[in-house]
């Protein structure tokens, strides 16, 4: 349905063809799926669905290992990744064309320098990454997949946004957001993130010698935190991994964290905590099969 678009560049013509080419059932379905869509307003929906047609329209998508990308996968990737946009110009998208897709998790060739200058070379596990200038790569196993505040597509388009102002350092580009000073950001980020490491730090020094910390038996230390602890591993992750708890499930960041929560809210223009409060709907954590 939408492959006769693939490879084009986006514009008012292709956007609005894809939307009325979306089937209202399979649109219905993706917004009763994913319980952190579901508090959107009815104009909110409708912005939604042009920032999904924007991406498909815009974006090219390919299956890897042995996977056929199909309408269903297209469009389930497209919608997540459109609601970090929703009260952004989706032209913060631009700049890269592909998105590739794997059945599940894939594998990647890393290098790190330590710090007597050795430069080790490993194989690192992952649901998604995405590149500078280059492509976004999925596991579509890991997006359909429930698990608490977590959403590698968010988490990725997250780092596309992080990356508009240049490097990745969890300092998205701020042009358009007179009211927010990269001054400001970068107070409230470090601070953040500081106040996150912390607490990643009293966790692990409270789990047993003899329980593994990186073992599911660690997991009910690790619950207490607001975030997953690899927003620790630097401020790009931090970013990213916000992003998805702020969309997803947004209450424990937003009590844990409340400037870092605020200054989200500021970014995006979105408050997902209020919305989803409105809605009388339950926390999410992700999607069911509701």
């Amino acid at each position: 349905m939408f492959k006769w678009l693939m490879g084009r560049g986006a514009n008012a013509r292709d956007v609005a063809r894809t939307a009325a080419r979306i089937p209202p059932e399979a649109w219905r379905g993706l917004l009763e799926r994913h319980p952190f869509l579901r508090g959107l307003s009815p104009a909110e929906t409708e912005a939604l669905q042009q920032r999904t047609a924007w991406l498909l329209a815009s974006k090219s998508f390919a299956g890897a290992a042995g996977l056929a990308v199909t309408d269903e996968i297209m469009l389930a990737i497209a919608v997540q990744a459109a609601l970090p946009v929703l009260g952004l110009d989706p032209a913060l998208y631009e700049g890269w064309r592909e998105i590739i897709v794997y059945p599940g998790g894939f594998r990647i060739p890393r290098q790190d320098m330590d710090e007597a200058g050795v430069v080790h070379e490993y194989v690192q596990d992952a649901s998604g990454e995405a590149w500078d200038g280059g492509p976004v790569i999925l596991s579509w196993e890991d997006v359909g997949r429930s698990d608490g505040a977590m959403n590698v597509v968010i988490h990725e388009f997250a780092h596309k946004l992080d990356l508009q102002a240049g490097e990745a350092d969890g300092m998205p580009w701020l042009g358009r957001h007179p009211a927010l000073s990269a001054r400001q950001w970068r107070r409230v980020l470090d601070e953040s993130y500081a106040r996150f490491v912390d607490a990643v730090d009293a966790v692990e020094a409270a789990i047993p010698r003899d329980v593994d910390p990186e073992g599911p038996e660690a997991d009910a230390w690790y619950a207490a935190l607001p975030l997953d602890p690899y927003a620790a591993t630097d401020e790009a992750e931090f970013f990213a991994v916000s992003s998805e708890a702020f969309f997803v499930d947004p209450e424990p960041l937003a009590t844990a964290l409340p400037d870092w929560y605020g200054l989200l809210r500021s970014y995006y223009r979105q408050d997902p905590l209020l919305r989803l409060r409105a809605s009388g709907l339950p926390a999410p954590g992700g999607t069911d099969d509701s």
